[in-house]
């Protein structure tokens, strides 16, 4: 075969340009560190490379963002809980010291306004937000969990459910008198006497006037199952300032005290229904406090904004509104609790019935203090002075009796801030539980991107040693092409002439 000396230099560029282009892709892996440039220079690593991407940018999302912002949320959310299991525990020990029957009037005094300051300080924990969410109002992150002002504009028709064991028999003094009553009194008045009664507490007191549509039940029957029963519809709405407002008589034998928010009920009533497993009644309240808990994170219930009569009713459902966060692929994780899972009405209505078993008390007490200041008068008459002791000696049994009804209403307070803790501790062990799970899944995530970054490296990018040895290795091969190209077409057609 003829080897023209066009071949030859041919072959030779060829040779140096390869030379030179191995030299350039050394030179590039070298200043870059990175084994391409271009999709095109391997598409197998370059896929591969864009699913590492992929993956360590998803892992950053829920290392980074999402798994610190559930950390803050529920880290916050634990803080409230142990703070009203704390303000629990102060209640607790207050009502046990308030039982005592050695503390004065003033002792009581102190000690039910620290539980009314205690009361209010659990449900402004209640309104705990996180970066401007509130943390215990469910799906409804905007709205605070209490009435953060007085509101009388708003009518809310509630909807209650109730169980026939949270049917209490309660205790309470009559034939109370006052002095002047005493003293006008054409006959003789009775003695102060122990009446008990059974009593369904609402949630709310100072509720409209209004005739409730009835009470409907359910009850277990045989196999288990519950069966629906004839409603209760015929509920008498009665102040609680008439005489028989904690005395039902059948028929009805129920009474509806609309200001303090209690149904009271004949021991017939209370046969029927103290075995029911589900006791349901609406009412319907327009005026509402500061600081009192919202009825649409308790209940069903449907609202109406005076302020707003063109804008419809809205319709509030009592269901699980479960806040979560995606914290790893496919994998997601509750990071809210429910204000209603941790913070209930009762533990504020059963206050509220200590304030007023200590303030029937102290009247009492100002009433026999006001006796014997008069006793004290040196022109009192005989019959007088008769008629003042025997009244002192009234005032005394009544306060006997109401010192027995304010020591039982301190007891329930006792039972109830435990049972209140124990709801709390669930909550926080609930809370725990996830927060666990959460750092379980920091920490395989933390693990996790560590090992892609590895992956990634290991596609992507070049062993340096070995790269400058190549390229070394690459750049001598390059001069040495140049030194044989100069070498190959020295001679010409004139040599040989």
């Amino acid at each position: 075969m003829r080897i023209t000396n066009r071949m030859m230099t041919n072959n030779m560029l060829g040779n140096i340009n390869k030379n030179k282009l191995n030299v350039s892709r050394l030179e590039e892996q070298y200043s870059t560190g990175k084994k391409i440039q271009r999709p095109s220079e391997d598409p197998i690593v370059t896929v591969r490379a864009l699913k590492l991407r992929t993956n360590l940018t998803e892992l950053e999302q829920y290392y980074d963002k999402n798994i610190p912002d559930a950390v803050s949320w529920m880290d916050v959310t634990e803080g409230s809980l142990s703070t009203i299991n704390e303000i629990l525990r102060k209640i607790n020990t207050d009502c046990i010291q308030g039982a005592s029957d050695s503390l004065t009037a003033t002792d009581r005094a102190s000690i039910v306004q620290n539980l009314v300051e205690m009361k209010n300080q659990i449900y402004q924990e209640g309104n705990t937000n996180y970066a401007g969410r509130y943390v215990f109002s469910g799906y409804k992150t905007d709205s605070p969990l209490t009435f953060m002002e007085n509101v009388d504009h708003l009518q809310y028709d509630i909807s209650e459910k109730f169980s026939g064991d949270q049917i209490q028999m309660i205790s309470r003094v009559t034939d109370s008198y006052s002095i002047r009553e005493y003293e006008e009194a054409t006959v003789e008045l009775g003695s102060p006497q122990m009446e008990n009664t059974y009593r369904l507490n609402l949630s709310y007191d100072n509720l409209e006037k209004m005739t409730l549509g009835g009470i409907h039940y359910t009850k277990p029957v045989t196999g288990g199952e519950s069966e629906e029963q004839p409603p209760f519809t015929d509920i008498q709405t009665i102040s609680a300032y008439e005489p028989d407002a904690y005395n039902p008589q059948p028929p009805p034998g129920i009474n509806f005290i609309y200001e303090t928010g209690e149904i009271i009920m004949h021991e017939s009533i209370y046969e029927e229904l103290r075995t029911a497993d589900n006791i349901e009644l609406s009412y319907t309240k327009t005026k509402f406090d500061k600081g009192e808990l919202k009825p649409e994170h308790y209940f069903n219930c449907v609202m109406k904004d005076h302020n707003k009569p063109e804008q419809s009713e809205i319709h509030y459902t009592k269901e699980k509104q479960e806040i979560q966060y995606e914290i790893n692929y496919n994998q997601k994780l509750t990071i809210n609790t429910e204000g209603s899972d941790a913070i209930s009405h009762k533990i504020g209505r059963d206050i509220d019935d200590i304030l007023k078993s200590v303030d029937d008390v102290i009247q009492v007490e100002v009433k026999i203090t006001e006796v014997k200041k008069r006793l004290e008068d040196k022109n009192l008459t005989a019959d007088k002075i008769l008629s003042y002791e025997k009244m002192l000696d009234e005032f005394g049994k009544e306060l006997d009796l109401k010192k027995e009804v304010m020591q039982t209403t301190f007891g329930r307070g006792i039972t109830s801030s435990n049972k209140e803790q124990d709801r709390v501790n669930v909550a926080v062990a609930d809370l725990g539980s996830r927060q666990f799970r959460l750092k379980l899944t920091e920490n395989r995530l933390s693990s996790q991107k560590v090992d892609f970054k590895e992956l990634m490296s290991k596609n992507e990018d070049v062993d340096i040693v070995d790269t400058i040895i190549n390229f070394n290795a690459a750049q001598m091969i390059y001069n040495s092409s140049l030194s044989a190209a100069s070498k190959v077409v020295q001679n010409s057609l004139l040599d040989f002439i």
